[in-house]
């Protein structure tokens, strides 16, 4: 696999790697390479091959393009090279960006299957995230390069039907797209594993938000509507716990500070998958606050999935995917930027104990009907096809032989 991202920190792709070798497969990770980390590793069963590239969150067009191809050309290199050796049966290339799936060009044409797994729609993002630099032009050279990226993958995956929807619509050929979806493992997010919290049980209605602090996610939002509440029920302690990393933790401090609730807003930094359940454990109301854009109405959070797994009610934004995907009555919705009707929505599950647990009910079924489990094997099944039953072996530098390894 290659993915331009730090692996501890990308839950679609470790949840990927580690379902493939649970079924029997050896798996190779290229990822980003933090100046603290080891070059080489091994997680659950996953190798892990850190390259030297950083990420550059919130930087310019320019900055964010020198470090794709850097990490597009070192990964081809790395992963050319240790195809000598490990005789690798499928390459899955993650994005973004959409263009790395080309490090994969010398093993395609040797004949190794590509597997292009599209977490986003880049065309959407580059136009939400850089709008300046969007125009017409831009955006049509845009499809064509995703275009282009799709047409060398022998199979592509997608993280939902809205985006497969699209991409068919495009003129992708249906057959050729799986829906890999975006659920969090349930042996991960257990509640059983947590300390019982029982809601408010301190006195204190406690919010929770674990992800990413760019723009896309309306954290700003958020924040007013604590000040918000505060105004509405003055009476009511309510606290937001903040865990990520990105490039928004300055303004999101000072804007709560402008509001006056610093105090009620915690900034903590991003940690591991593992430590994110008891993060949520210790927490009454989920929050997914995400604007709406182009880009957004293709997206479904994951971080419903979590909260809803660790039986929390979820507020989030009436997003397109969202109503398609989980049924009234479970996740509490809010107009995307409107802080008042977000701070109504909590207050709603704060007052009605009965209709907060029948939301939590409803959101927990609908997490274990499209529980990770089902796209593990789902995944599998479409390496074990691409890979074929043949078993190909190669001398290793101790003379013993690797089996292939997707």
């Amino acid at each position: 696999m290659l993915a331009h991202s730090y692996y501890e920190e990308d839950p679609r792709v470790r949840r990927e790697a580690e379902a493939l070798v649970a079924r029997g497969r050896e798996v190779d990770v290229f990822a980003l390479r933090r100046p603290e980390d080891p070059r080489d590793g091994v997680l659950k069963g996953v190798r892990i091959h850190r390259l030297d590239v950083q990420r550059h969150q919130g930087s310019g067009i320019g900055t964010y393009l020198r470090e794709y191809v850097s990490f597009l050309v070192r990964a081809g290199l790395a992963v050319t090279r240790a195809h000598r050796r490990r005789r690798y049966a499928v390459l899955h290339v993650h994005t973004l960006p959409d263009f790395l799936v080309f490090a994969g060009l010398p093993l395609r044409i040797r004949g190794v299957p590509l597997v292009l797994d599209l977490h986003e729609a880049m065309p959407e993002f580059f136009r939400t995230r850089f709008p300046r630099a969007s125009n017409p032009v831009v955006h049509r050279i845009m499809l064509l390069e995703e275009r282009a990226s799709i047409r060398l993958a022998t199979a592509v995956l997608t993280v939902n039907d809205a985006l497969r929807d699209r991409l068919v619509s495009l003129g992708v050929r249906p057959a050729k797209v799986s829906v890999i979806l975006n659920s969090p493992a349930l042996d991960i997010f257990d509640p059983a594993t947590q300390p019982t919290r029982r809601f408010a049980e301190d006195g204190v209605v406690r919010l929770v938000y674990a992800g990413a602090l760019s723009a896309t996610y309306e954290l700003d939002v958020a924040i007013t509507a604590v000040a918000f509440l505060r105004e509405l029920r003055p009476d009511l302690a309510v606290n937001l716990e903040i865990y990520g990393r990105d490039f928004g933790e300055g303004a999101l401090a000072a804007h709560a500070a402008a509001v006056g609730v610093a105090d009620r807003v915690a900034f903590n930094d991003r940690i591991p998958l593992e430590d994110v359940p008891a993060a949520l454990a210790c927490a009454d109301i989920g929050l997914a606050p995400t604007r709406r854009d182009p880009y957004t109405d293709f997206s479904l959070s994951t971080k419903i999935f979590e909260y809803g797994a660790m039986g929390k009610p979820v507020v989030a934004s009436r997003l397109p995917m969202v109503e398609r995907v989980f049924p009234p009555g479970s996740v509490t919705t809010y107009t995307p930027g409107d802080p008042t009707e977000l701070a109504r929505a909590i207050l709603r599950l704060v007052d009605d104990p009965a209709g907060r647990e029948a939301a939590v009910a409803a959101t927990s079924k609908r997490v274990h009907e499209l529980a990770w489990v089902h796209d593990a094997d789902k995944l599998s099944a479409l390496i074990d096809r691409l890979a074929g039953d043949a078993t190909v072996h190669a001398e290793g530098a101790s003379g013993t032989s690797d089996a292939i390894a997707p």
